[in-house]
């Protein structure tokens, strides 16, 4: 018997926080969501840092990723772990689409599947050219470079043709350390906003649309960027799911990251598998989804033993 249905997990700095402003509130709020959806399905659930030592894993049915945003940071920790506790539970999205999703070269496998992508150039860890040069071969003069593994903006960068001699130095340890990402400086973002499409058990709920503060390109609020009630139309559901079908597995839930590009087309900016903000604070009822998403797991177990 396991002790515990559902572990839902997030990082030291959201465990019994002594100090609590909006943003961590938010954090709480979202992660109650969920508990509270789960255990209205008569479940057992805790909610535990991601690297607990003290923790017995095998004791918990499924672990469900929710705000563990140090990952990226701590990543070869966070590899050692995901590997380990995969073998003693049930990870929530599994660790196959994880390791799949956390690496941006899972955009190729996308766009070969037909799923729109922004447009992508992918540099090689140890690649010698400089960022001139790249820029010269891709045709491009204003673009943002960003690290194939990342998360919340780290090192993701606006440069331009007059600009990009001040960022051949960091681009030079960065490349030497990691594989980067050139995109095209998609100018739409800035003035329409990209809007993020949450799908749990492959179905859309909801949707929120987030602008970038004037004067950035980024919309993470860490940046000072807003979120905003948004209103997909069908056609953009559709191109969220499909993004969703294209995945080399359907995680129980996603976030897709679309926006229309500089040649007016429908894009994936980024498929968040991970750990994303899903925003049920705005939409109570996609945690209920998810909660039912993962009670048929249980179910599913209970009758195949």
């Amino acid at each position: 018997m396991k002790k515990y249905d559902v572990v839902i997990l997030t990082e030291k700095r959201y465990v019994n926080p002594k100090e609590v402003n909006n943003y961590i509130q938010n954090v709480l709020n979202e992660d109650n969501h969920i508990k509270v959806a789960l255990e209205n399905k008569g479940l057992a659930v805790i909610r535990l840092s991601w690297d607990n030592a003290d923790f017995d894993w095998s004791t918990t049915r499924f672990v469900l990723f929710r705000t563990t945003w140090d990952y990226f940071d701590r990543f070869d920790e966070f590899s050692i772990w995901l590997n380990k506790v995969s073998k003693q539970t049930v990870l929530l999205n599994s660790e196959k689409i994880i390791r799949w999703n956390i690496d941006k070269h899972y955009l190729q496998d996308l766009q070969e599947k037909g799923i729109h992508i922004c447009e992508s150039y992918f540099v090689e860890k140890g690649t010698q050219s400089t960022l001139k040069e790249l820029s010269i071969i891709y045709g491009l003069k204003e673009f943002v470079l960003k690290p194939c593994v990342s998360g919340a903006g780290r090192h993701t960068y606006k440069i331009n043709s007059e600009s990009i001699e001040e960022y051949e130095g960091v681009f030079s340890e960065l490349i030497a350390q990691e594989a980067m990402i050139l995109q095209p400086f998609q100018y739409n973002i800035v003035e329409k906003g990209e809007i993020s499409l949450m799908v749990m058990n492959g179905k859309f709920t909801h949707a929120v649309l987030k602008m970038a503060k004037k004067g950035d390109f980024r919309v993470q609020d860490d940046f000072g960027g807003t979120v905003h009630n948004y209103t997909p139309t069908q056609q953009e559901i559709e191109f969220a799911e499909n993004a969703v079908k294209a995945c080399i597995e359907i995680p129980i839930y996603a976030r897709v990251d679309i926006f229309t590009d500089n040649n007016n087309k429908l894009a994936i900016a980024e498929l968040e598998l991970v750990e994303p903000e899903l925003w049920f604070r705005n939409y109570p009822e996609a945690a209920n989804e998810l909660a039912d998403g993962i009670n048929q797991l249980i179910n599913q177990k209970e009758k195949v033993v």
